[in-house]
């Protein structure tokens, strides 16, 4: 393919060879950066307005695959929770263990459990140092590759040690992915349906949660059932790693790396536009190159060539945007989510309904509801916006918690009362925290910073959710279920706040333009 050359230097050209733009206009509907080219080419186009630029042209089924290997990585996190459920239920039975150790004592159990959550730690940290180094595409490459390694030492594992090790494995993949996937979905999607996409991802951890459950309630009762379960995942590991490889670059990753000297540029740009060509589809190639040289513009004017520092990350509007990316992902844990789902058997129990006394069919109920409600959200959040979404389905969170807490303090002989929030917060919580945290973590980071800030993130995620999962039982015993869940019901005000004031709406703009704002 032809390339089209850059544009030709002006008289405030930076080192480059690209226009660096030359005025900047303020108006009531925001702060307006325009080029020389903008204004040779369409009058003068924006490169933040309060409304989006002009629509993206792409293809639907060019856009597809970019979005669905990457979200397995997804669905195979997924997959994890929900088999995990079943087969810590299979590992422990002296009947259907198939090992001489099953016994586990609390502490081998938790580390079944959660082996995997601190794998993902791991997997966080290792992302700050390379996932600028080596690209979202290697990345998403190397967590498959973590995902099958350590599915296939879990699922074979002779002794608990060799278990634990494949545990962390995995987990370390589970982190990786859960880094590089949104990444990659976000710097390669149209920005029209860029929100839809990515929310679409959280469909697909939801759906791997259902498919574990599903695989769990199959094989609990098989001898070495447990080992099935973690087998189950490895030909998804595969069909990831096959389908990145054949995935393109992301176009903005390679144009940073250019313009930070890692490469010739007028090369990379040729490759950038291949690149961003096989994403768009049928999209012109005088768009695809109009849209490259904006993305190199945008990057000369904010000087990305510069290389990051540590504390860079919590400076300037990537503050801003560490702000926003981390307090979403902690309130999407500290609100409860992990605990909740704790009690979704025992409330189920409580009100008689038939299938509660199996835990596995109780999980593939609430399975279901997630992905329905998971689904509504994918299908509204381009149309809505990410604000609206968040705004309501965190309201109905904290309607949900302070019923639990009075259900477990004062109505407990209305079991209806439990189940009713119980259902509400399930689907309030795919409606908001659920997908539009991931959402948003993967948009508000500078291109230059996105890597590690979102490192920082996908960390803050984690690890939020561990301090929830080991805090929950002794304060559980020192203030009781009712207060704990009255606890979550404050912070969830509190996280009401911080959206209203904090979080801005990204709906219909591009990445640049976002990053601009801030």
């Amino acid at each position: 393919m032809a390339s089209h050359p850059p544009p030709e230097p002006s008289s405030n050209s930076n080192k480059q060879g690209w226009a660096e733009p030359e005025e900047i206009h303020v108006s009531s509907g925001g702060v307006q950066a325009y080029t020389d080219d903008d204004a040779d080419c369409e009058g003068r186009r924006p490169l933040l307005l309060g409304t989006p630029a002009s629509a993206e042209c792409y293809s639907v089924s060019a856009a597809a695959l970019p979005f669905f290997f990457p979200a397995l990585g997804g669905l195979l996190y997924g997959y994890d929770i929900g088999a995990t459920s079943g087969a810590t239920i299979s590992l422990k039975s002296s009947t259907f263990s198939g090992t001489t150790w099953y016994n586990l004592s609390s502490v081998q159990t938790g580390l079944v459990v959660s082996g995997s959550l601190y794998g993902a730690l791991i997997g966080s940290v290792l992302a700050y140092t390379i996932a600028d180094y080596l690209g979202r595409r290697k990345e998403l490459i190397l967590s498959s590759i973590s995902y099958l390694i350590g599915a296939l030492l879990t699922a074979v594992a002779p002794n608990f040690a060799i278990m634990v090790v494949g545990r962390f494995l995995y987990g370390i993949g589970i982190g990786l992915a859960m880094h590089a996937a949104p990444m990659y979905i976000a710097e390669t999607a149209p920005s029209q349906i860029r929100g839809m996409l990515i929310s679409l991802k959280e469909f697909f951890i939801v759906l791997g949660m259902l498919l574990g459950y599903i695989a769990g309630n199959l094989y609990v009762e098989v001898v070495s059932g447990w080992r099935y379960m973690y087998a189950t995942s490895t030909p998804l590991c595969l069909v990831m790693g096959v389908g990145v490889c054949w995935l393109p670059s992301s176009p903005r990753w390679l144009l940073l790396c250019a313009i930070q000297g890692k490469g010739n540029l007028l090369e990379t740009k040729e490759i950038a536009t291949r690149c961003l060509c096989r994403l768009r589809g049928q999209a012109s190639p005088d768009l695809v190159s109009d849209q490259v040289n904006l993305i190199l513009e945008e990057l000369s004017y904010i000087d990305q060539e510069k290389q990051v520092g540590f504390r860079e990350i919590f400076q300037g509007k990537c503050l801003k945007a560490m702000i926003i990316g981390c307090g979403l992902v902690f309130f999407q844990q500290v609100t409860g989510q992990p605990s909740v789902l704790y009690y979704a058997a025992t409330i189920f129990q409580s009100a008689g309904f038939s299938g509660a006394s199996d835990a596995t069919r109780v999980s593939i109920l609430l399975g279901l509801l997630k992905l329905i409600m998971t689904g509504v959200a994918v299908l509204v959040v381009d149309r809505l916006g990410r604000r609206p979404l968040l705004i309501g389905g965190v309201s109905g969170i904290t309607v949900s918690l302070f019923l639990l807490s009075s259900y477990y303090t004062l109505l407990k002989d209305a079991s209806y009362v439990a189940v009713i929030a119980l259902l509400l917060y399930v689907g309030c919580y795919q409606l908001s925290f659920g997908p539009i945290g991931w959402l948003m973590i993967s948009e508000v980071f500078p291109l230059r910073l996105r890597g590690r800030g979102l490192s920082v993130a996908v960390l803050v995620n984690f690890a939020s959710n561990a301090l929830v999962t080991f805090a929950f039982s002794p304060l559980e015993d020192l203030i009781g279920t009712g207060l704990l869940f009255c606890g979550f019901g404050v912070i969830a005000v509190a996280s009401l706040v911080f959206i209203f004031w904090i979080v801005p709406e990204t709906k219909g703009l591009t990445l640049e333009e976002i990053e601009a704002s801030l």
